[in-house]
């Protein structure tokens, strides 16, 4: 996108949300906030940071893949080959692969969630970041597995269905840990709040 173009966004993106802000409407801005700062990662820091998390993912796998011998791991290339046999099938890491999207993603939504205070943000997403880092990374691995020990037949299976199942369920668990029980446990009702009153049960 041109950098004009992007600028000016991000000028309308500020001011919506100034006036989000002065009207108290926070659900609006949580909404708008969360999805313009996703946009604007995307047409910003995703083309500088998809390679370099491309090569740590096909770094982390290839540890496994040493270990066991089913692959081997070209991290700086951000490719693995899989060994099948007497042949290797090459698995890219590419940008779907690489897991910037489900990061920028959380990223976006924590940035505007309300519960927690600027230093408790940056902890919790740094520990996201983590977090979705070992879950792709262990969805890489479980390809590369499948595909050394059951061939090419099974790498649209395993790729397409069972590995993307595994990862987004892990990534509900997180943003269930982070989103949904963290906003119940600081709800507060009148005089009763469940923060402190979660030492008496």
């Amino acid at each position: 996108m041109n950098p004009i173009m992007i600028i000016l966004i991000i000028i309308i993106w500020l001011y919506i949300l100034s006036v989000l802000k002065r009207a108290g409407l926070h659900a609006w801005r949580f909404a708008w906030g969360s999805l313009g700062l996703f946009i604007i990662m995307m047409n910003t820091i995703q083309p500088l940071f998809t390679v370099p998390l491309a090569r740590c993912v096909a770094a982390m796998a290839g540890v496994v893949g040493d270990i066991t011998g089913a692959f081997t791991s070209y991290f700086k290339y951000g490719i693995i080959f899989i060994h099948t046999g007497l042949t290797s099938t090459t698995l890219l890491i590419d940008f779907e692969c690489s897991g910037i999207i489900e990061i920028m993603a959380f990223i976006s939504l924590l940035a505007f969630f309300n519960v927690y205070n600027f230093s408790e943000k940056l902890m919790i997403g740094i520990g996201g970041f983590c977090y979705i880092m070992l879950c792709n990374t262990l969805r890489i691995i479980m390809i590369c597995l499948a595909v050394h020990f059951w061939g090419m037949d099974a790498y649209y299976i395993v790729h397409t269905f069972i590995g993307r199942i595994f990862f987004y369920v892990l990534t509900v668990y997180l943003y269930f840990y982070v989103f949904t029980k963290s906003q119940i446990i600081k709800m507060k009702v009148g005089n009763f709040s469940y923060d402190n009153n979660k030492g008496n049960y």
